[in-house]
């Protein structure tokens, strides 16, 4: 079912993974115009939303209970995610070429990154650091159903 990849097949190596191809749609709606942006920002928001939902079913409660201060560190990520769901949503009403998106978008895109590294260094190389690499598999399937619970039907040819 290729879960087996080369950069691992735990929970920490498919989120990494998908912050990397965060990373990369950033770039590509900041590098687009027009539909080609619209396009990307639309892929950009399925994947934050699924990506999101996995972390918060899975990561965030395993992170609570297994790391020291877990809880507060649950919560400063929480905060930064509800942060960017209120920005993408702004976001979503404003003209994609427009100046204001620009601007905004930039914002959002400092924010997501530093949230990803934080994320990153702070909850999921610790949970790595602590739990057992079944569990950390485990955790990955349950991620991957969590993501396919989460996303959006299909609406793909809604223009």
């Amino acid at each position: 079912m290729g879960q087996m990849m080369n950069s691992g097949n735990d929970v920490v190596s498919f989120l990494k993974g998908q912050h990397q191809q965060v990373k990369a749609l950033l770039e590509e709606v900041t590098a687009k115009s027009g539909k080609e942006r619209e396009r990307a920002f639309a892929t950009l928001q399925r994947l934050l939303m699924v990506h999101e939902a996995a972390e918060e079913e899975v990561v965030h409660p395993a992170a609570r209970r297994a790391i020291s201060g877990g809880e507060q560190e649950v919560n400063s990520r929480l905060k930064e995610e509800n942060e960017a769901k209120k920005a993408l949503t702004e976001l979503d009403r404003l003209d994609v070429d427009s100046s204001e998106f620009e601007t905004k978008f930039a914002k959002l895109k400092k924010a997501v990154i530093a949230h990803a590294e934080a994320e990153e260094h702070e909850e999921f190389d610790r949970l790595k650091a602590v739990l057992d690499p079944e569990r950390l598999q485990r955790m990955r399937q349950s991620a991957q159903k969590a993501e396919a619970a989460a996303a959006p039907g299909r609406r793909e040819r809604e223009h």
